[in-house]
């Protein structure tokens, strides 16, 4: 018979108690032993969740007290140098001195986890002596099985991926490397033989990438040498996110299990085992529910899928589970007392979605008439959402189609813009300004409290930010910032916000998913046609910009990180809702400028986690979010200036497409990743204006003036000079007040140094 499996599950809790119980943690409230104890009965409860559910084969070493690749990294040992590490288990200071930064050791860069909106912290490797510092998988398994009486499949990254994923080493390194870290592995591998582990998940996920030829050779060399050393454990080597091109050579490996996302990777994956077949020797992984969608499953056709594969694939070989980890979706919807029925009928969060596992392995193994009712209830489900009329707004859809019909443009080119901006505004070289959001106090998130249950009214409410609207004005004068911000302190989360006034979007009371350490999201719910009602941003800009003759910045989120940041609906392409949301955001920045704003950022820092892993779909997705943000910001005046950010990705390989948007300044994440994003510019002329982010907003540590007066000259040895700002690395939100105000004045100083050593020569 087959039997049901997931390959993760949330780690936040239902009310996140994850997150707040690091959080007292760090702030000292609570002490290591009582943090440790939390943790555990978190842990513990997801666990038992999934017993009592059903599911059989249950994964243990998902679950991490901040990212499971630097809970791989400290496994391995490689810690850099900087945090002073002196062997041994890496004690909790140094963890989250890596993931967070110390008063005197910078952060670990934290990039996106492949096309997710998941942050993950970038093991360095250039200073590392790796040894096994504790099995961790190990643990998990016992604990599991001493406290639970559960026999778990523990859950660790590859070696390939995570090499892949590593900075701080050269290709002809790899395989040194590798010589270096595989025998840890094996070591891991062993002691989990050895205490008799049936199975265990190796995540592979960089396997649906482009792999060369020399990397299929080492996954060869990898896992026959994993086979030679464990014969007695069955190794389950995991992909997701996409379909893999290599099948044959990827089923060939001396591996007992291969895992497929036959979701996002459903037609390659599917036409590959049509064709060639799957291993009478191997345990098909067929990840059938997606680990990374809120929608409800359509059951009927998941179990077609399954019923083509019994075919290759006997019923005992067969493991029926999600597509991915379920970290990325939010924990149950039970607790949504406020959504439409018809909407919520739809939705399928992670405990629902171990039902639907269950419910197709019973499917699969005693056939369809068992679950007869069950699967025309999710048939039914999906229909009444597919025909509701906020699915069939034609308003909308003609109106969408005719601005997408043709390529949007600014009146004029770029050169010929920056001389009229330049007359309009007369800025100073490298003009000084910050992202947009400034520290969301207890003070302003209890303001809010008060008014969403109705304790304020809105005039009491609307005073309140008007308050702290004129304070961070004063401070931003004081400090001598030369572009402000309001600070949008009206604001929860730049999604939400707009999301919350603009048509065809839903919002759960708890649908929260961990996005970087603590940090949990609640992502809107694009359910329907978006459409814009009012204006949304207008108020407060222009409420700040009366309060200076500096200018003031609109702040927008742009279409396609609403739309990545954002749980989309899937019956129409993502193409057609990034039309819908960015002929939206049209609207507002009319009304923007309409009211006298002549800067408008709109931030596109989710562009780069939507490129489509497979190369041969990259190109048609950046055409069309090119598109959106071009349909967005393209009816302005010739001197109104539009900003845009993004953050935390590799840009290398979109450069291009970055600078197709037109827009006239761009603002790029750079110290996190120690400045390594200017090699970019080494090898691309970038002719629009730009900010690389001079210090990093996620760390509570106060950058010195040296440090960001290295970072800007680095940056004006391959950018022009002229066009050139100077800003922080993202908003700063998440920071506190003080540190804030003296990030900022060292900034402000490092760019009056830039000015004097420069100057001369422009």
């Amino acid at each position: 018979m087959a039997i049901s499996s997931i390959l993760g599950y949330p780690r936040i809790g239902v009310e996140r108690e994850w997150k707040k119980s690091l959080e007292a943690f760090w702030a000292g409230k609570i002490d290591e032993t009582t943090f440790q104890q939390q943790q555990q009965e978190i842990r513990l409860n997801h666990l038992q969740k999934q017993q009592k559910k059903g599911i059989e084969l249950i994964p243990v070493n998902d679950f991490s007290h901040y990212d499971h690749i630097l809970d791989t990294a400290v496994m391995l040992g490689i810690v850099p140098k900087r945090f002073q590490y002196q062997g041994g288990i890496v004690p909790l200071s140094i963890y989250y001195g890596m993931a967070r930064g110390t008063k005197d050791a910078t952060a670990c860069e934290m990039t996106k986890w492949f096309n997710t909106n998941y942050h993950y912290i970038v093991p360095e490797l250039s200073d590392a002596d790796p040894v096994l510092t504790e099995n961790r998988p190990l643990q998990a398994y016992r604990e599991a099985k001493e406290k639970l009486g559960i026999e778990g499949k523990p859950v660790i990254v590859g070696p390939l991926t995570f090499l892949k994923l590593s900075k701080g080493y050269t290709v002809s390194e790899t395989d040194a490397w590798l010589e270096r870290l595989v025998p840890i592995y094996v070591q891991i591998l062993r002691e989990l033989e050895n205490e008799g582990v049936t199975w265990v998940q190796i995540d592979e996920p960089i396997v649906v990438t482009k792999l060369p030829a020399a990397d299929i050779d080492r996954l060869k060399k990898i896992y026959t040498t994993f086979a030679e050393a464990v014969p007695s454990l069955n190794v389950m080597l995991q992909t997701y996110f996409e379909s893999i091109d290599n099948y044959l050579d990827i089923v060939s490996l001396p591996v007992e299990g291969i895992g497929l996302d036959l979701v996002h990777g459903l037609s390659v994956n599917l036409a590959s085992i049509r064709e060639h077949g799957f291993p009478s020797d191997k345990v098909l992984g067929a990840g059938v529910i997606d680990g990374r969608s809120i929608w409800r499953a359509d059951l009927s056709e998941q179990y077609d899928v399954l019923h083509e594969l019994i075919s290759s694939v006997s019923h005992d070989r067969l493991i029926v589970q999600s597509s991915c980890s379920m970290l990325h979706v939010p924990v149950t919807k039970e607790t949504e007392t406020k959504l439409g029925a018809d909407l919520l009928g739809a939705l399928a969060f992670a405990d629902e979605k171990l039902n639907e596992l269950v419910l197709l392995t019973k499917a699969i193994s005693q056939g369809a008439n068992t679950v007869h009712d069950q699967l025309n209830a999710a048939d039914e489900a999906l229909g009444l959402l597919k025909s509701s009329e906020a699915r069939n707004r034609h308003d909308v859809q003609k109106a969408v189609a005719v601005v997408s019909e043709t390529e949007p443009q600014r009146n004029k080119p770029f050169e010929a813009r920056h001389i009229d901006q330049q007359a309009r505004w007369q800025l100073p070289m490298f003009p000084t300004t910050t992202i947009g959001s400034f520290p969301q106090t207890p003070e302003v998130r209890k303001a809010r409290q008060f008014w969403r249950k109705g304790e304020w009214s809105n005039s009491q409410y609307n005073a309140f930010i008007r308050e702290q609207i004129d304070t961070w004005v004063k401070l931003q004068h004081e400090i001598g910032i030369d572009v402000l911000v309001h600070g949008e302190f009206e604001r929860t989360d730049m999604v939400e916000f707009f999301g919350e006034k603009l048509e065809g979007f839903a919002f759960t009371q708890n649908g929260w998913v961990q996005s970087y350490g603590s940090r949990c999201v609640k992502p809107p719910i694009i359910y329907g046609d978006v459409a814009f009602d009012v204006a949304m941003t207008v108020a407060e800009t222009v409420y700040a910009q009366s309060q200076t003759d500096r200018p003031v910045k609109g702040m927008l989120t742009g279409p396609i990180t609403i739309m990545n940041w954002s749980f989309v609906r899937e019956d129409i392409s993502r193409e057609q809702v990034a039309y819908q949301l960015a002929y939206a955001l049209r609207q507002e920045v009319e009304a923007l400028e309409k009211a006298g704003i002549g800067m408008i950022q709109v931030d596109e820092p989710a562009v780069r986690e939507g490129l489509p892993l497979k190369e041969n779909e990259q190109a048609n997705y950046l055409a069309w979010a090119v598109k959106a943000f071009k349909i967005a910001t393209c009816t302005v005046q010739d001197t109104t200036q539009i900003h845009t950010h993004m953050c935390y990705c590799e840009f290398h390989d979109m450069i291009d497409s970055i600078e197709a948007m037109d827009a006239d300044v761009i603002s790029i994440e750079t110290s996190r990743s120690h400045g390594e994003l200017i090699h970019s510019f080494e090898e691309h002329t970038y002719r629009l204006g730009i900010g690389l982010g001079v210090y990093d907003i996620h760390s509570p540590r106060v950058p010195s003036v040296e440090e960001m007066s290295s970072m800007i000259d680095r940056a004006l040895r391959v950018l022009e000079p002229a066009r050139f700002w100077i800003n922080p690395d993202c908003g700063l939100k998440t920071r506190g007040r003080e540190e804030t105000v003296a990030s900022l004045q060292n900034m402000v100083e490092a760019a009056r140094l830039a000015r004097e050593k420069y100057n001369p020569l422009i």
